[in-house]
């Protein structure tokens, strides 16, 4: 059996801390990290679009993939360290909700949170990246609160003549 956490900045811990308490001993257990592509690429445009050709020692896109890279293996290893069990830690770039649903390819289940408006329950509790994964995710999906969920008094009034 295998477990594929989805470890994102804001969320991670809430995934672990699930994780923790929802997947048995002796599972194996991924701890994912996707780094997506648009920020370097912006990067890298820019500095080809102004500066023209050459110097590919100062792209400021290069630095920017170096530090996200040393991003993510900062949070993969604060995630490993807080899961406090064995675990594979796994960096992927790319398209972050379609790097998702191709790791969770073959797992028994997926842990994820929700990364958008937190303070009331409904469907914009979830960003885009993470609808999409919820939506195409291959496999069981255990989707959890960064924080206590809201009340149900945050649910919206149903349409009229409902």
């Amino acid at each position: 059996m295998t477990v594929v956490v989805w470890i994102a900045e804001g969320t991670w811990p809430a995934c672990v801390d699930a994780a923790r308490a929802h997947v048995p001993e002796g599972t194996r257990i991924v701890l994912l990290h996707v780094s997506g592509q648009e920020v370097p690429g912006v990067a890298h445009g820019a500095f080809a679009g102004l500066l023209g050709r050459g110097h590919r020692e100062r792209d400021p896109g290069t630095r920017v993939e170096t530090l996200a890279a040393a991003s993510a293996r900062h949070l993969l290893a604060a995630a490993a360290d807080r899961l406090g069990r064995p675990c594979a830690r796994v960096e992927r770039t790319g398209r972050v909700e379609r790097e998702v649903v191709a790791a969770a390819e073959g797992a028994e289940l997926l842990v994820l949170a929700r990364d958008g408006d937190r303070s009331r329950l409904g469907p914009h509790s979830l960003g885009p990246a993470t609808r999409f994964v919820v939506d195409h995710a291959p496999c069981p999906v255990l989707l959890v609160w960064p924080e206590a969920a809201p009340g149900t008094a945050t649910i919206p009034p149903p349409p009229d003549g409902a």
